[in-house]
């Protein structure tokens, strides 16, 4: 009896451990405003290149003149790679525009980015796609219609 306990025991727990990772994933609208648009101009003080998503650190000047740091989430660094963005060009110390949408807590100095402008002009999309943000619809149809997946 204690024999089958413990095995129950640990199947359980081994599916809980299993399914963590299942719901810390999100849609865009789990957790960030698609009626919040804003745009973030600041230095990059740290960078997160890691899975589900990435994670840029900016430091911004606040309305008061204080500066404040705001961590602002990308796609995976996989898919950020593929687009050209690598850490090199994410580096602490570059200035970055980040347009995005703010976390549904506005208390919180969170983003989800859409796009990133570097300093010369050059802007890609940094957001993950398929995940319900405002756009996404049209950009699927759009590929869809050149026969691209």
């Amino acid at each position: 009896m204690r024999k089958i306990y413990t095995t129950l025991t640990l199947s359980a727990l081994a599916l809980v451990v299993a399914t963590i990772p299942l719901v810390a994933h999100h849609a865009f609208g789990a957790e960030f405003d698609k009626d919040a648009p804003l745009r973030l101009e600041g230095q990059i003080v740290k960078l997160e290149w890691v899975n589900p998503h990435s994670w840029i650190h900016l430091e911004i000047e606040a309305e008061d003149g204080s500066t404040e740091v705001w961590m602002v989430e990308g796609g995976t660094p996989n898919v950020l790679l593929r687009r050209g963005l690598t850490r090199d060009c994410l580096a602490p110390g570059t200035v970055l525009i980040v347009d995005g949408y703010q976390a549904k807590d506005h208390s919180l100095k969170r983003a989800n980015g859409r796009d990133v402008t570097f300093t010369d002009g050059t802007k890609m999309f940094m957001g993950s796609s398929g995940t319900g943000a405002p756009g996404d619809a049209e950009r699927l149809a759009a590929r869809q219609a050149r026969g691209r997946c």
